[in-house]
């Protein structure tokens, strides 16, 4: 039997990019900066955590060698030989956004530019937002405008609720985001609103309409749910999902991988709200995973709730959280079996701004009967999508070359 767990921590990067400097964002390092700030005592946090960075199970497969690979040090507190498999890898994808992330990783490096919205008032342009307000018969919009998502809604929420208007904003993402009260404005017709805004939106090559909805009655109690959705433009070819599915496979696609992948090549969605539930639909889905099958996951919370808002103890704290979990992942591989960590891009917590960071990528993993040791400085993510394939017993696809050679035990 032949599986492949991959496991994406959202915005774990292990910094080093070579083109960081075109983003503005050369010196950005994620977990290492993180472990640094544990170290010094700034990662503490009265009953929350305190102390160096501890993840020993991650660094067992090879967390901290991998940063090593990326940037030629090791992180502090993530010392130690692993016995997984261990490397980097550089994005060739034009972004530092989640679908070229993902997709370059499942073997479709983006290679057009997305479309942008500038960080001006307003920051989408009336000929992309009156077609849209016409045809949802809506009463105009608030914001329009680079903010950060929970911000947004304590400053737009209590006018949000009185008039009707929805909540549109952006970031330096390629995206546009429509926040909206789950009760006041309802959820479904947020999600009409999206799906009419992810029409409109395609002439402008925009990568994502994500709904936002929130819930709460005032500010300081407004909290966004569990109930976003993405709506993303499909993969320009065929990506590994596809490929598995083409060859009977099944994949399970785990928190927002199917949004991202527009549900193409998905065989089961399974959604959570938390790092703690994700896991558990993770495990879950390995547990129902069978021979030729994918299980996909996304773990969103590094991102949403400790990168974009710049909290180094609360990523902290979830870093380890995940890590005392990973051991029950890793009971449930089977003889055949491949494990992947890995992320889609940074967003280094002690950075400048609230937006993602360009940096190179872990790859940590193990499986039964899989040498450990290092797989190397990759040119691109769609190594990993390669490797995925190659142990999948798939053709070889045309982005990406395989390192499984590199972990045959007779090797």
């Amino acid at each position: 039997m032949k599986r492949a767990i991959l496991f994406v921590l959202d915005s774990v990067g292990v910094g080093g990019a070579a083109d960081a400097a075109d983003f503005g964002d050369e010196g950005s390092n994620t977990i290492g900066h993180i472990a640094a700030a544990c170290a010094s005592g700034e990662g503490d946090r009265d009953g929350l955590r305190s102390g160096p960075l501890h993840v020993p199970n991650m660094v067992a497969l090879g967390i901290g060698r991998a940063a090593e690979i990326a940037t030629g040090a090791v992180p502090p507190g993530l010392e130690g030989e692993p016995s997984g498999f261990f490397g980097a890898a550089q994005e060739v994808s034009s972004g530092k956004d989640t679908p070229s992330g993902h997709w370059e990783i499942a073997g479709v490096p983006v290679t057009f530019k997305w479309g942008y919205f500038p960080d001006t008032d307003p920051a989408m342009p009336a000929e992309l937002i009156d077609p849209i307000v016409a045809e949802a018969g809506l009463p105009g919009i608030l914001c329009n405008r680079h903010y950060s998502g929970t911000e947004v809604i304590e400053d737009f929420g209590p006018e949000h609720v009185a008039t009707g208007k929805p909540i549109f904003y952006t970031s330096a993402d390629s995206v546009m985001q429509i926040a909206a009260h789950e009760d006041h404005f309802g959820l479904e017709r947020l999600y009409e609103l999206c799906a009419i805004a992810r029409r409109h939106a395609d002439a402008w090559n925009i990568g994502r309409v994500i709904a936002r909805p929130f819930a709460g009655e005032r500010p300081g109690a407004f909290k966004r749910t569990g109930n976003r959705r993405d709506y993303a433009v499909p993969p320009p070819e065929p990506t590994l999902m596809d490929r598995i599915v083409a060859a009977g496979g099944k994949t399970f696609a785990v928190g927002k991988i199917s949004d991202i992948f527009a549900h193409c090549g998905v065989s089961e969605t399974r959604k959570a709200h938390g790092n703690m539930a994700m896991f558990d639909a993770a495990l879950g889905a390995m547990k129902d995973a069978g021979d030729g099958d994918l299980v996909f996951v996304n773990f969103v919370d590094f991102d949403s709730e400790f990168g974009h808002r710049r909290d180094v103890p609360g990523y902290a704290a979830a870093l380890e959280a995940f890590d005392r979990r990973l051991p029950q992942a890793l009971a449930l591989l089977r003889p055949g079996d491949i494990f992947m960590l890995t992320a889609d891009h940074g967003n280094d917590p002690t950075w400048r701004g609230t937006d993602h960071t360009r940096e190179r990528i872990p790859i940590a993993g193990t499986g039964p009967g899989l040498k450990g040791g290092s797989v190397g400085l990759r040119l691109t993510f769609a190594d990993i999508g390669a490797t995925i394939a190659e142990h999948l017993d798939l053709a070889r696809g045309p982005h990406g070359t395989s390192f499984l050679a590199k972990l045959a035990a007779d090797a």
